[in-house]
């Protein structure tokens, strides 16, 4: 399960490069820290269901973008 939350950890930051964001301002319009947010992208805690769907409309993704190994 580790490995699957890294994997969509990176999924995530990587396009949150590719829409030039830090992790600051995504976790400002995701109402968070950029701590808490940090941790998402670690690997170390997982998204619910509205926040994906939240994610993906800022980062322009789709939930299976967010998901692809």
């Amino acid at each position: 399960m580790e490995d699957v939350a890294k994997q969509i950890g990176n999924n995530i930051k990587a396009a949150r490069k590719a829409k030039k964001l830090t992790q600051k301002e995504v976790a400002q319009h995701m109402y968070m820290t950029q701590q808490q947010y940090s941790r998402f992208e670690n690997g170390k805690f997982e998204f619910n269901y509205s926040q994906i769907l939240q994610l993906c409309d800022l980062l322009d993704i789709t939930p299976n973008e967010v998901f692809e190994k």
